[in-house]
């Protein structure tokens, strides 16, 4: 019995995939390519597509077309990851980009001591320059004054703080949260959809460090937990 044509697209680009054919990052033929291929109509092309997406094979953005999916970045829950180290263990290149820079005083920020400043960070990490992660980020500066003279345009200030600052105590909040509209638009997703949000704040002493709330695109990006009869041990910074 003939298979569905749209059974046929899905089956022969899942192939081109698994068999390396057609790399992770890599755009598939457009649809009105495929449509020409195969003789079919874009409502065809349109469903075969969306069971590759909803496989996890390839993702769909929103007027750049359909690509090859990347391997997700993975996140020990009981570290604090270096983003840029994590993106390179997955054999991808590390960016981050600096969106936003400014000082405030702690009491306005809700963040650090009263009367004190903070340093606000807004960036963008991408993993071979597509985006996975909007981080909004504020930084004690009477605990880390240092950090005022530091260039962050291309440095994720979480990588800095992990190799120049020690902390001895940490909180992290996990939970999925739909982009809102400016978020969507920095991450290359529809607005709405579920990313993870993973906010965390760190100490030395009684001082506050940081404190960071990054968005996570859904199909980038995970975290992992791992257990044993013993406290788990953390990494410095």
């Amino acid at each position: 019995m003939t298979r569905p044509l749209g059974e046929r697209i899905r089956s022969q680009v899942e192939a081109r995939i698994l068999s390396g054919d057609l790399a992770p990052g890599e755009r598939l033929p457009t649809e009105a390519e495929l449509m020409q291929k195969f003789g079919c109509s874009r409502m065809t092309v349109s469903k075969a597509l969306s069971a590759l997406a909803d496989a996890g094979l390839i993702e769909r953005r929103k007027r750049a077309g359909s690509f090859v999916s990347r391997p997700r970045v993975h996140s020990m829950v009981l570290d604090i990851p270096d983003l840029a180290e994590e993106v390179a263990a997955r054999g991808q290149a590390h960016r981050y980009r600096l969106i936003r820079r400014e000082v405030g005083e702690a009491g306005i920020a809700h963040f650090g001591p009263e009367g004190g400043q903070v340093l606000a960070l807004d960036g963008l990490h991408l993993a071979d320059n597509v985006p996975f992660a909007f981080e909004q980020r504020l930084v004690d500066i009477a605990a880390v004054p240092d950090i005022a003279g530091v260039d962050f345009d291309h440095l994720a200030p979480g990588s800095w703080l992990l190799r120049h600052v020690p902390w001895d105590e940490a909180e992290t909040r996990i939970a999925a949260e739909g982009a809102s509209g400016s978020i969507a638009d920095w991450l290359d997703v529809e607005a709405g959809v579920a990313t993870l949000v993973v906010e965390r704040r760190t100490w030395r002493g009684p001082d506050s460090i940081t404190f960071v709330r990054q968005h996570f695109r859904a199909d980038q990006y995970d975290l992992v937990a791992r257990f044993g009869q013993r406290s788990a041990s953390r990494s410095s910074g």
